[in-house]
């Protein structure tokens, strides 16, 4: 009976702490105080320089839109010989300062134009050549973003809707780990004028939503930090490791003493 308040405090300290390190792992909390009649514009990803584009251009008179389609042939080795196969579209790569060069219309500056606008812009110089009615397709082949850190699968990923946001990448990852701070996320993006920048994020806060961070850009990377367990056990891995090491040293050194005084 004397031991009875003594281990009360215990079960009450580590009831505790079990409810203090639970606060950490839910992502979005307090997600019922947040204003959800709020309105933000649809994300809507913007062209860069080094984006890979494909165009293509659909006309009621196909043979007018051929020379804007313009077509490559892959060649592939099989059993030592040469393999032609079919031809696959053209890509576009961005330059530096926004611009591509496009058949029969020359440079067009593309760079800061979303996926629609540079279509329509497209299409009002094509409107000059291509009379009645032609479609006008703009995609982007490389839209990847890096998730890294404490994730189960670090790895960098191609997205083919050209949208995805924080929770979406993370998924792709696998989540992160249980060594994983939900609070300690870090967004690296690089802006088409060379500058850079690392934003913090919380993935604990429900108004994360509504950041203008939450939708990823092409070529964005996530780092994920470790928590403190992990930072700990690597340090006792460490020390481990080392203890080890030197317990065989000087084991090694016993015996080599013992077998010289043994002569």
């Amino acid at each position: 009976m004397k031991r009875l308040p003594s281990l009360l405090t215990v079960a009450l300290l580590l009831t505790t702490a079990s409810c203090s390190s639970y606060k950490q792992v839910p992502y979005l909390q307090n997600s019922e105080s947040i204003d959800t009649k709020q309105v933000t514009e649809l994300y809507d990803a913007r062209i860069q320089p080094k984006d890979l584009l494909t165009i293509t251009v659909n006309s009621e008179n196909y043979e007018s839109a051929i020379p804007y389609n313009l077509t490559v042939a892959t060649v592939q080795s099989a059993a030592n010989r040469s393999v032609t196969s079919q031809p696959t579209l053209q890509t576009y790569l961005v330059d530096n300062d926004g611009n591509i060069e496009f058949p029969g219309l020359g440079t067009l500056h593309v760079g800061g134009l979303t996926k629609s606008e540079s279509e329509e812009m497209i299409k009002k110089k094509l409107s000059v050549f291509l009379k009645g009615n032609f479609i006008v397709n703009v995609r982007m082949v490389n839209y990847k973003i890096t998730v890294t850190g404490e994730v189960a699968r670090p790895n960098t990923y191609t997205v083919s809707n050209e949208k995805v946001n924080v929770f979406e990448a993370l998924a792709l990852a696998g989540d992160l780990t249980i060594y994983g701070r939900r609070d300690g996320v870090k967004l690296l993006r690089e802006y088409s004028d060379g500058t850079k920048q690392i934003v913090p994020l919380n993935l604990n806060d429900a108004n994360i939503i509504y950041s203008p961070y939450y939708y990823l850009q092409q070529n964005d990377v996530l780092y994920v930090e470790p928590n403190q367990t992990k930072a700990q056990n690597s340090e006792i891995g460490n020390m481990t490791t080392i203890w080890f090491s030197a317990t065989s040293v000087l084991v090694s050194l016993a015996s080599l003493l013992f077998n010289i005084l043994k002569r």
